[in-house]
């Protein structure tokens, strides 16, 4: 598949997570431009779309972090559902599941039916992450180093775009590397796959780990759609049924995707932070 500036790829559902809005490491321009080439008739976002922790301890909101949201809003108002599942990073959100935001619907897990007739579950993947839930001292000081491994890959790649080189992942290569992870990892997708099993469902869909992936677990297929600070990655459902991870920088064209005229939406109206105390940690 590939996206220019007149296409527009039509998609029985679509999701993406872990766009972590409101920082320096979300790579919002190429995600502006895959949404813009696209539609759909279902558009999950699948948790830590807006990272609130982050945006507790410094303010940082450009116009495009903006833009995506009036996007998604559109999406909303001509027609297409909308869910949202909040993470760990925006759970602030999850004192509203139920209610519906500019058309966006909160919920804190869905279950969508794929064409082929299996069931999907969805849910962000926090709650089965231990150390998330349990330890977190030990999380925030994981997400400070975590952060600082994205400042170095900032840094890293501005060198490697100035040699004409490719982007790459320090982060995605250190999780690669440590064998600490690579043995989370699979606890995560093995639990993801029992719950999964027990609600009923043949198929799972998460994020979290910023690990994009299909596999099959067992008998469960075991879907992550990755994110949008290092993989730039979406699952979509096509139109007759088939599952595809797209990497979405090695789809685009060089030409940029086709800008939609955008409403007018005050930034308050768009950004609605929930009162209360955000927690201090973050995978």
């Amino acid at each position: 598949m590939t996206m220019g500036r007149y296409d527009k790829v039509r998609y029985r559902a679509v999701w993406i997570s872990d766009v972590h809005l409101g920082t320096k490491a979300c790579r919002i321009e190429p995600l502006l431009e895959f949404i813009s080439s696209i539609e759909c008739e279902t558009l999950y976002l699948v948790g830590d779309i807006i990272d609130l922790w982050s945006l507790r301890r410094r303010w940082y909101w450009p116009q495009s972090h903006n833009d995506f949201v009036r996007k998604v809003l559109k999406r909303a108002s001509n027609g297409a559902q909308v869910v949202f599942i909040p993470g760990n990073h925006d759970e602030r959100f999850r004192d509203y599941e139920g209610l519906h935001f500019g058309g966006v619907e909160i919920k804190r897990e869905a279950m969508h039916d794929l064409l082929d007739g299996r069931r999907m579950l969805i849910l962000h993947g926090d709650d089965f992450d231990a150390v998330v839930k349990n330890h977190a001292v030990i999380t925030a000081i994981g997400d400070w180093f975590y952060d600082l491994a994205l400042g170095l890959n900032r840094i890293t790649n501005w060198v490697r775009r100035k040699l004409g080189r490719p982007y790459w992942s320090l982060a995605a290569f250190l999780k690669r590397k440590v064998k600490y992870i690579c043995e989370f990892v699979s606890n995560y997708e093995q639990s993801l796959a029992r719950y999964a099993r027990e609600q009923g469902a043949q198929v799972v869909l998460t994020g979290h780990i910023h690990r994009p992936e299909i596999k099959q677990v067992d008998d469960i297929l075991y879907c992550n759609d990755g994110d949008w600070v290092e993989n730039c990655t979406a699952l979509v459902e096509h139109l007759d049924g088939r599952l595809e991870l797209l990497h979405v920088e090695r789809e685009l064209t060089t030409v940029p995707a086709r800008e939609e005229s955008l409403p007018e939406v005050p930034l308050k109206e768009t950004i609605c932070v929930p009162s209360g105390q955000a927690e201090t940690a973050a995978l």
